[in-house]
């Protein structure tokens, strides 16, 4: 089923302080635009009770203090929101550039993508490095970020058996997404690379590099780069 922006915003309730707004149906760029525009104005000017808001990639779940608001205010409050141009709470979005060493140990799985795709290892870097990736949402684990618009033809399953752990840093494919792992974590995804940039620091204001609705970009870099610009991020 093609994907598709819901006219009007459905509403589901998610336990006594969670409301979930669905802003459209499957995964699609303009949809996820919609999802993150509507954030965007709700973080800007929250409505009285509401504590946190969560985007995902085709609804976003907004908490609340049951003794301030409830669904049915809520409800209210978002299609007035939801009625305003995406374009216009876009301009906040930024272009996030990401050095990674492509191969070897910091891309395991590199030869099983060139095996399973026909492309030899210098295409898959020009290919992973020549576009833009939109930020459809975060999760998993902390500052996980879950990428759209890979070219086709690096199209990967996951792994069989996933990895009990994988590093900080690294970069992985999975089916038509790819996205980066900021903590050690277990993970299914094909790895084909690692940044050596410090993609979740708790101690930063902002611990994240990137935020939903953001675009990356990755750029090559070789294994003396990467060790340079780790040890900047180490200092």
């Amino acid at each position: 089923m093609d994907a598709q922006l819901y006219e009007h915003l459905h509403f589901r309730i998610n336990g006594d302080c969670a409301l979930l707004v669905d802003c459209g149906d499957g995964i699609d760029l303009f949809v996820n635009r919609k999802v993150v525009a509507l954030a965007a104005r709700i973080k800007k000017n929250p409505p009285t009770g509401v504590t946190a808001v969560v985007p995902a990639y085709r609804s976003l779940a907004l908490l609340y203090d049951p003794l301030w608001t409830n669904p049915d205010l809520l409800e209210g409050q978002m299609a007035t929101l939801a009625s305003e141009p995406v374009e216009q709470a876009l301009s906040e979005t930024d272009l996030v550039s990401i050095p990674v060493c492509y191969g070897s140990e910091f891309g395991p799985d590199i030869d099983f993508v060139s095996s399973h795709t026909g492309l030899d290892i210098n295409e898959i870097i020009n290919l992973h490095t020549s576009r833009d990736y939109p930020v459809y949402m975060l999760g998993f684990t902390p500052g996980f970020c879950y990428l759209g618009g890979m070219d086709e033809r690096l199209r990967t399953p996951r792994r069989k058996t996933p990895r009990v752990a994988i590093s900080p840093g690294s970069v992985g494919i999975a089916e038509m997404q790819t996205g980066m792992y900021p903590v050690e974590s277990p993970g299914g995804w094909q790895i084909i690379g690692k940044t050596p940039l410090r993609l979740f620091a708790p101690e930063r204001e902002n611990p994240f590099l990137y935020k939903a609705g953001d675009r990356i970009r990755f750029y090559p870099v070789t294994r003396d780069v990467f060790n340079h610009i780790q040890e900047k991020e180490r200092a």
